[in-house]
Formats: structure tokens, C-alpha cells, sequence
């Protein structure tokens, strides 16, 4: 570990450039599609799905939780607390808003799971787990991610207590990026996950 404020500020520069990697418009343009202007125009998992399939879905959902690990292990590694928690948050803006893609990238879901993990496991697969729950009640990925972010900050106080203000400002950040979501439910147009969807 390196002592001082350069290598803090370094390894989360490093951090928000590994959040610009975006799986879904890569695969999406090796298909000859823009991602951004299909389905939601969301780069990130769920949109994926929606617009490339199950397999696409899978392999941006995983490089997606990576990055998140990636950016808080080598965090760790190189500074240590606190800034592994902000690095934690760059990453996540790195995905949300990334540079190299015009600053038009996911919500941040995925990645503030993988982040969440590489803090603390039990931290990140309890929020996961909230998550699952509310999507399997209402098929709407959306209300799931919502629910989770409400509940980040208050898993962050009983199990990750240092990292409650950046795991506010996460949530924040998904509640703002589901904006367009919470109006469609509001509504009740909302659509129900495609792999809910039952086959014909």
C-alpha cells in the first residue's frame, strides 16, 4: 500500500476510467447496433437483455459487477481506507457517465453491487438479495433497484458503518438515473422483464 494523497488520487482516477468499460455498447456495436438508441437507450444490463438477448444480458452483467470489484480491490490495494470507498463511487460515475462514450453510459446497478462486494460480501449480497426479492414480487427490475438503493445506506450503517455517505450519494445517484422508471410506474406503464414474459 502507498502512503500519501497522489496514489488516493490516482487509483481513483484509475477507478473512473475502469467504469468507462461498457460491455453492452461493445457487443451491441460488434452487432451493428447502437445500444443508445434501442429499447431504453440504456447502456447497462437490463437493456441488453431487452435488446440483444440472454447471452448479451449475462456478459454485460458480469463485466459490469467486475469492474465494480476490480476498481475497490486495486483501491485497496494501492491506498487503503478511505479512499477505497471513493473509488467505490468513481467507478460507479465512470459507468454512469463514461468519457470515452460521450458521458452516456448505465444506471450503475451492477457495478454498485460489485463495488459493494468488494467492500464487503455480506454488505453487497444482502443488498443483492433485497434486490432479488422485489423483482421476483413484481417482475419489474426497476422497483427492484429502487428498493435496493433505499436500502443501501441503511445495510451501509449496521455492516459497513465508514461507508455510509458514499453509499448515500450511490443511492442517490440510481434513484436520479431511474427518474424516467419511477415516472412509468407512476403510471403504471412500466413493463414487466422480458424474461418474464411468457413465450407464445
Amino acid at each position: 500500500m502507498f502512503s500519501g494523497i497522489g496514489p488516493a488520487i490516482a487509483v481513483i482516477v484509475i477507478a473512473y476510467l475502469i467504469g468507462n468499460i461498457s460491455p453492452s455498447i461493445i457487443l451491441a456495436k460488434a452487432n451493428g447496433i447502437d445500444i443508445k438508441k434501442e429499447g431504453s437507450g440504456n447502456a447497462g444490463t437490463t437493456n441488453a437483455l431487452r435488446v440483444m438477448g440472454k447471452k448479451a444480458g449475462v456478459i454485460t452483467l458480469v463485466i459490469d459487477v467486475l469492474k465494480g470489484v476490480a476498481a475497490v480491490l486495486l483501491g485497496a490495494f494501492v491506498a487503503g481506507s478511505p479512499a477505497v470507498y471513493w473509488c467505490a463511487l468513481a467507478v460507479v460515475c465512470g459507468h454512469v457517465w463514461p468519457a470515452f462514450y460521450r458521458f452516456k453510459g448505465g444506471k450503475g446497478v451492477a457495478t454498485v453491487f460489485g463495488a459493494a462486494v468488494g467492500i464487503n460480501p455480506v454488505f453487497g449480497f444482502s443488498a443483492l438479495g433485497i434486490v432479488i426479492i422485489i423483482v421476483l414480487l413484481t417482475k419489474r427490475m426497476s422497483v427492484g433497484s429502487l428498493t435496493g438503493a433505499v436500502c443501501f445506506p441503511v445495510l451501509a450503517i449496521f455492516m459497513e458503518r465508514d461507508f455510509f455517505t458514499v453509499a448515500c450519494i450511490m443511492a442517490l445517484l440510481i434513484i436520479y438515473n431511474h427518474r424516467a422508471n419511477i415516472g412509468r410506474l407512476v403510471k403504471g406503464e412500466e413493463p414487466v422483464m422480458s424474461i418474464f414474459n411468457k413465450q407464445k
